[in-house]
């Protein structure tokens, strides 16, 4: 497939950790947010291959364990979309040469870390050379577009041993490992089959169309050199300079292994439920919440990025007058002939899965799918990838949320209607310090993938015009757990935002039914700061105020002690969105509507004011738009954000 997107996210300790809360043998936050993103848009940039999305997740528990995801997606030709192997086919590697770097890698990343693992480990990380995977790029299209091979994979985690071995695994493959191009002489056969060395692919390649191949790929100056052969023995036989070195039964080495029988417990944390506090001051909340790292803007990342290359881009990372403002999801059309396009969303949380990890899970799909049909993406042509990152789950507990995060996965993909496609995990990313063993929070990483019907339709989340009515779509009830407000107030626990999988599904077809009648002209999802922050954040991307009453929110029935207007306001309840539309479209929009829940909380304004009334018509935030602008790129950014960008 050819690369035409990539995203990443990223999960760090706090920017603003004191050195002397840094544990021994790591660095500090700040730094590793600075080289991840650096090396991102090193490789990325240098590739020709936009990035267009991503995040930053910050808690305390990736201190000693931060996690980076990269993704990428691509396109291809639909008949190329079958790979197979066949006996007698020639196992050739091409692109990079093999190094010592990236040795049990994949080992390295699954393990527990401690202090001395910067040293003990440091040949676990591979070495990148974007201009040599950008050559190898252009070989594989133009060998594949000449049909010059029949099978391919990457060296991945486990370097060849994995690559050859999953390829070969229905036939057999014989390995003559002398044959393989190193960087540098001394490496042993053991080192040599399980390198994890970048920029090498492994293909299978028929004997007659074996030169052709070769020749294509030195057109590109990529080196191409035959290994071995797949075989019909159904075994894997490795040889080095004469000498057998391997012989195994593909089936044993795939299926040998018995699978072990783990105890997985858990046992929800005795918090008792801090509830929702009426706040003395909305508005100095809201400011201190668009200041804060998960919430601020992350343009001082995205600009370093290039998102422009390839020219496919419709709705990229930023939008708005100034291009300031925070996308739900971007939009690329990769076909200039074809007038669909394709959203990517995605959705996360650092906080939630302590409390609940269930419904943690189904949240951050409920995310996912928001951010594609907040941009026009189709909930019903919409494809979902997950990516897990745990503790320790030889632990009971740690398996245990494992095992209901995957549950709650399941049953959110089946009421949505959303296949997995892929996925991944990291487990046991614990971090030793003495005797002390600090675990990152259950992760969970859902990135989703949407077919935009018309490109016409695509959507922003930027406020349009004055006049047009703001309409809140979806409930709204007391949950805080994990919320963004509780983290500020310093408060714990609390009911975990949950979708409603017996009518989330429904209303998501619904939304996307009025965009793609051209009904809208905003459409923003709540997530992290609920309505208040989502209100800022559109007010402030396309420079124009909002008047809103509180009172209209649809709120359901409060437990005691969670305040009506805080909860309106600051509530992160799933499946919801904050849709602007013209007046002459509200009459077919609320139509549209029928049978959901929603309600006409406000307008856009001209006079550069956020104003929410609260009880009685009183102002509970009223916040010039220039003032959300500079909480939201201001202090919190700074702290992140290297000296000189």
């Amino acid at each position: 497939a050819k690369p035409i997107a990539n995203t990443d996210a990223f999960f760090v300790g706090p920017p603003d950790l004191p050195m002397d809360q840094v544990p021994k043998g790591t660095m500090h936050p700040k730094r590793i947010l600075n080289g991840v993103v650096a090396g991102v848009r090193d490789y990325g940039n240098r590739m020709g291959i936009p990035t267009v999305s991503g995040g930053v997740w910050f808690d305390k528990g990736y201190v000693g364990n931060p996690l980076v995801y990269a993704g990428t997606v691509g396109i291809l030709p639909r008949a190329c979309a079958t790979k197979s192997v066949e006996p007698g086919d020639v196992i050739l590697t091409v692109g990079g040469r093999t190094g010592r770097d990236g040795i049990h890698g994949a080992t390295f990343s699954s393990t527990e870390l401690h202090e001395e693992s910067e040293v003990l480990s440091a040949a676990a990380v591979q070495i990148g050379d974007p201009i040599t995977e950008k050559k190898v790029l252009d070989g594989l299209l133009r060998a594949r577009d000449a049909g010059l091979y029949r099978g391919i994979t990457d060296c991945g985690a486990g370097g060849l041993s994995s690559a050859v071995g999953e390829m070969g695994a229905e036939c057999g493959a014989e390995v003559h490992l002398e044959k393989v191009p190193l960087k540098y002489p001394g490496l042993s056969p053991e080192e040599i089959w399980i390198s994890e060395a970048q920029e090498r692919m492994v293909l299978a390649v028929p004997p007659e169309s074996l030169d052709e191949c070769i020749a294509t790929f030195e057109a590109e100056a990529v080196e191409a050199t035959a290994i071995g052969t797949f075989t019909d023995t159904g075994r894997l036989t490795l040889h080095y300079q004469g000498r057998e070195m391997a012989d195994m039964d593909m089936h044993f080495l795939h299926e040998g292994t018995p699978r072990p029988t783990r105890k997985a417990e858990w046992t929800p944390p005795a918090i008792e439920d801090p509830g929702a506090p009426a706040l003395d001051d909305a508005s100095d909340v809201l400011l201190k919440l668009l200041a804060r790292p998960g919430i601020a803007s992350k343009e001082w990342i995205t600009r370093q990025y290039d998102h422009e290359v390839q020219g496919m881009r419709v709705v990229g990372p930023n939008t708005g007058v100034h291009m300031d403002g925070p996308s739900d999801g971007v939009v690329l059309r990769p076909l200039p002939e074809s007038k669909k396009a394709i959203a990517l969303g995605a959705g996360a949380s650092s906080t939630m899965g302590r409390l609940d990890p269930k419904a943690m899970a189904m949240a951050c799909i409920d995310e996912a799918l928001r951010n594609v049909v907040a941009a026009g993406g189709d909930p019903t042509r919409t494809a979902i990838l997950d990516n897990f990152s745990w503790g320790n789950c030889d632990k009971p507990d740690r398996l245990g949320a494992l095992v209901l995060a995957s549950k709650g996965c399941y049953e959110a993909a089946m009421a949505y209607q959303t296949p997995f496609i892929s996925g991944k995990d990291s487990l046991n990313n614990d971090y030793r310090v003495g005797n002390e063993t600090l675990s990152i929070p259950p992760t969970l990483y859902i990135s989703s993938l949407s077919i935009v019907p018309d490109v016409q339709r695509a959507m922003t989340m930027d406020a349009k015009q004055a006049g047009n009515r703001l309409y809140l779509v979806g409930r709204t009830g007391a949950d805080f757990g994990g919320s963004e407000l509780h983290g500020h107030l310093g408060l714990d626990g609390g009911r975990v935002p949950c979708p409603d999988l017996g009518t989330a599904p429904g209303l998501f077809q619904v939304v996307h039914g009025a965009l793609a009648a051209g009904l809208v002209r905003a459409c923003h999802d709540l997530s992290e700061g609920g309505l208040a922050v989502a209100l800022a954040e559109s007010c402030l991307a396309g420079r124009l105020g909002a008047s809103v009453d509180l009172a209209q929110v649809p709120l359901d029935e409060l437990p005691d002690g969670y305040d009506p207007s805080t909860s309106a306001l600051f509530a992160e309840s799933c499946s919801r969105f904050l849709v602007e539309v013209s007046p002459e479209n509200a009459a077919a929009f609320e139509t549209a509507l029928q049978g959901q829940v929603y309600a006409h909380i406000g307008d856009v304004s001209d006079d550069g004011h956020l104003c929410i009334q609260g009880e009685g018509g009183s102002d509970l935030i009223r916040l010039p738009v220039q003032d959300l602008a500079r909480a939201f790129a201001g202090a919190a950014a700074q702290r992140v954000a290297p000296e000189n960008s």
